[in-house]
């Protein structure tokens, strides 16, 4: 997605991965705690914008949001606001 900029626009990302997931290694004993981080994950929503852009005509905007809606398989809407 930031190929299609070119040092023109600016893409802010509006989801930030904030809650850990935590595992405990296998054939350890009960009890002790929860067990260190193994990775992190964010809560997306219905209606939640993820990506926001700046700068840009509308018509490489929009050939950079089909782009990038290809990488998280989901149906996606581009909104302009005036």
């Amino acid at each position: 997605m930031s190929g299609q900029f070119r040092r023109n626009g600016k893409i802010w990302v509006r989801v930030l991965a904030d809650l850990p997931i935590t595992g405990k290694p296998t054939e350890v004993r009960m009890g002790r705690g929860k067990g260190n981080p193994t990775g992190w994950i964010a809560r997306v929503s219905t209606g939640q914008i993820l990506f926001e852009m700046d700068g840009v005509s509308l018509s490489n905007a929009r050939q950079a949001a089909t782009l990038a809606a290809h990488k998280p398989c989901s149906s996606t809407k581009f909104v302009q606001w005036s």
